[in-house]
């Protein structure tokens, strides 16, 4: 049995997270530990998000994230946040520069609670997202749901941020779509050759959307910050919405999401603890520490 490693139960804006402490270990979670801890119902989570020691002179931190399923995740918004709120709470410190698959983020926690993160650059080649064959404006594609003459849903906007996604549009409330059933069927679709988070968008004003996601490795989530930030700049590039958008999640929080004129997405939104303990990173067996324990 491994060392056990501190970590945090927290929410971003819903988006249920575990930050995991392996500073100074040897190792990362295992994949087998991430789906016994997502098997129990007080440690079900969307993302781990797992704090190392950095890699890279400039940097912080290394951030290795986790699906529920045990999948490697390139980047986690919602999850970010939670670690800076973690780490700021430890240190006192306000801003922080992490590396993660997807690159190197910035991320700064503001008076009031709130955090930003910037999550980069976003890309819209098709090679880039990936999807399996070209596709020159990505903007909307040939992909549906439903009947040929009457699809339920079709045409998204596609792009990576970080992590690839398809956005795609509805004039009717988004809980109107059986998202539990289209999700897994488009997430594993072939154009999809890294799978691909699946949103439903339904555009409300210039500044605001609803969203829900079916988030690639972990299923239907209550917020998925880099769905958020791939809704906004999608709607920002089709011409539905200015660069500035607030998003309403399934948990009733809001994210705000800017995409810059230097071309850079950046997410602000909340960040909860709801309690903390230690577990075994190889086979995910836990304990909430004793001051939580009623």
């Amino acid at each position: 049995m491994s060392a056990r490693a501190p970590f945090a139960k927290m929410n971003g804006a819903g988006n249920e997270i575990i930050v995991a402490d392996m500073r100074g270990r040897v190792g990362s979670v295992a994949p087998a530990a991430a789906v016994a801890l997502n098997a129990d119902a007080a440690t079900k989570f969307d993302q781990i998000m797992a704090i190392h020691d950095a890699r890279t002179p400039g940097t912080d931190f290394y951030i290795d994230i986790l699906n529920s399923d045990g999948s490697s995740a390139q980047a986690c918004g919602n999850g970010t946040r939670c670690v800076v709120q973690a780490l700021a709470a430890e240190t006192g410190r306000k801003t922080f520069t992490f590396e993660t698959r997807a690159g190197i983020l910035n991320a700064a926690e503001h008076d009031g609670g709130l955090i930003s993160v910037d999550m980069g650059l976003p890309r819209f080649a098709w090679q880039d997202i990936p999807l399996a064959e070209e596709f020159r404006d990505t903007r909307a594609i040939e992909l549906q749901i439903g009947p040929i003459d009457d699809p339920v849903l079709h045409s998204p906007s596609v792009m990576s941020m970080g992590n690839p996604h398809a956005i795609f549009w509805v004039d009717r409330d988004v809980w109107s779509y059986a998202l539990d059933r289209f999700g897994p069927l488009l997430e594993n679709h072939p154009l999809f050759p890294e799978r691909a988070n699946i949103t439903i968008a339904q555009v409300t004003s210039p500044e605001t959307m609803n969203i829900r996601t079916w988030e690639r490795g972990a299923g239907l989530t209550q917020a998925c910050g880099s769905a958020a930030c791939a809704a906004a700049v999608s709607a920002a590039r089709t011409g539905r919405t200015g660069r500035k958008v607030a998003l309403t999640t399934p948990s009733g929080a809001t994210l705000r999401v800017e995409w810059r004129e230097d071309d850079h997405v950046v997410l602000t939104g909340p960040a909860e603890w709801e309690f903390s303990g230690d577990f075994d990173p190889e086979t995910g067996a836990w304990q909430r520490d004793r001051e939580d324990v009623a």
